[in-house]
């Protein structure tokens, strides 16, 4: 049985290795239109499709780049589009404050702008697009752009379902493009250190991992709220894209559709940041098993996500771990950081900015005083490398642009961002059936429950399709 088990783990493994590999080897050999060729003091004209809070924070990372040209902007949303924060919906500034971005830019030339992103993706004159719409879109978008002939950096989660991910990763397979996931913590020094010595054995074998999201919204959370015509400027029909008409609420678009499972999730939103570096420490590829427990507890509001989550996975290597959301409680579970694997020699706390190592303690009928000593290493001391930055997520960008030039490997492929999202599917999934859920990680599907097969993806509305 033992055999068994790990010829199943190694083939799991070697799959998601081929198929990156594959995914990157054919950049090489074929593609529809052929990817730009820069040299080394080449411009890259970008294209942003989504220019609220997150398109906005990318922006400014990406203009932090000298090579990098601000050539086209596209947004559903008006006065994001004209980047002039007097004309948004003062409800916007009121309600979500800081998720509003300043705006007010100054571009070296104007960029052209855009409010369909398949015309700005006709455009011969942007060699690369960000994509940092809500997440029901990336994959539309992605497909489209990889097919237009452009590289692409697009924002985490990577999906709204499962299929989505796989048919990204095949349309990229059949192409030259490069695609980098937003997955920031692929640009961290500490996980990137990490991801190295832990399967290496530095805290011993890893049975364990944990990590959680915590944000008390009681008692009203995203409020209650009644449909509503949209703001001026507001092109709800294209923001709905593939999702199925309904009326415009101002607790849904912009931010706030991360509490609405149509267009996001909490396990979407924070739940794949964890899973990912979990995941990359413990050199897994993916869970074989999930149970989710948890509901809208205790929020009074029209969320239709829960307030309170507990996802375990399983993986073919026997290994567990778990994520929880508790979004009607307060306080910290760990001592230190954001992640926890929990190892034979010791415990390991780790976060962006370090991480720290507690020795393990001897438990019963053992003889042994320690197998590790503690270990405290904080990133904010250590010298920065060439062109690094203690900003994860500029170093994501930074790499993405390297690899616009250079053709090279992105830090966070498709397929792992594909890999890594697909936790956040299967947990909302085991939520959703209320079942144990068993999972085959190579042709993606459950084994156990066609009700959750029937979850992997959705109808598109028309005249959307994948």
């Amino acid at each position: 049985m033992e055999k068994e088990t790990t010829t199943r783990r190694e083939f799991i493994a070697k799959s998601a290795a081929t198929v990156a590999g594959v995914s990157v080897g054919l950049q090489a050999f074929s593609s529809k239109q052929g990817a730009a060729v820069f040299g080394a003091n080449d411009r890259i004209r970008m294209g942003f499709i989504g220019i609220g809070n997150r398109g906005s924070q990318l922006m400014q990372l990406f203009m932090g780049n000298p090579e990098v040209e601000v050539a086209a902007l596209c947004d559903v949303y008006e006065p994001y589009l004209l980047r002039d924060h007097s004309q948004v919906s003062p409800r916007y500034i009121q309600t979500m404050g800081g998720q509003i971005p300043k705006m007010g830019e100054t571009f070296g030339k104007p960029p052209k702008s855009y409010r369909d992103y398949r015309k700005l993706l006709e455009d011969k004159e942007v060699d690369a697009v960000c994509i940092a719409t809500p997440d029901h879109w990336h994959a539309l978008q992605t497909i489209a752009a990889i097919e237009a002939g452009k590289d692409v950096y697009v924002e985490k989660p990577l999906t709204i379902t499962l299929l989505e991910g796989r048919k990204m990763v095949e349309a990229q397979a059949r192409s030259r493009q490069v695609v980098a996931v937003g997955l920031n913590r692929r640009g961290s020094s500490v996980y990137q250190k990490l991801a190295k010595e832990i399967p290496a054995g530095k805290i011993g074998k890893v049975t364990v991992a944990r990590a959680f999201r915590i944000n008390n919204m009681f008692p009203g959370g995203i409020g209650k709220l009644t449909a509503e015509i949209p703001p001026a400027g507001f092109n709800w029909d294209m923001w709905l894209g593939p999702r199925a008409i309904r009326p415009y609420q101002y607790n849904i678009a912009p931010y706030m559709f991360r509490w609405w499972k149509d267009y996001s999730s909490q396990m979407g939103n924070w739940g794949v940041h964890f899973m990912d570096v979990i995941r990359w420490m413990m050199g897994e590829t993916a869970p074989v098993a999930i149970s989710a427990h948890g509901g809208k507890l205790a929020v009074d509001d029209d969320r239709d996500i829960p307030d309170t989550m507990q996802v375990t996975f399983e993986f073919a290597s026997g290994a567990i771990a778990s994520f929880c959301i508790y979004e009607a409680s307060s306080g910290g579970l760990f001592p230190y950081g954001e992640v926890e694997l929990r190892g034979t020699k010791g415990t390991l706390y780790a976060g962006e900015s370090g991480y720290r190592i507690q020795p393990a303690s001897k438990g019963q009928f053992q003889s042994w005083d320690k197998m590790v000593d503690a270990e405290e290493f904080d990133a904010r001391n250590e010298a920065l490398g060439d062109g690094s930055s203690r900003d994860s997520t500029a170093n994501l960008v930074r790499n993405f642009l390297h690899c616009v030039k250079t053709r090279e490997t992105p830090l966070c492929t498709l397929e792992e961002g594909h890999r890594s999202t697909s936790f956040a599917h299967l947990a909302n999934i085991a939520l959703a059936t209320k079942q144990r859920l068993q999972w085959d990680p190579v042709a993606e599907r459950f084994t156990n429950s066609e009700e959750a097969n029937n979850y992997l993806h959705y109808e598109y509305r028309k005249p959307w399709k994948l």
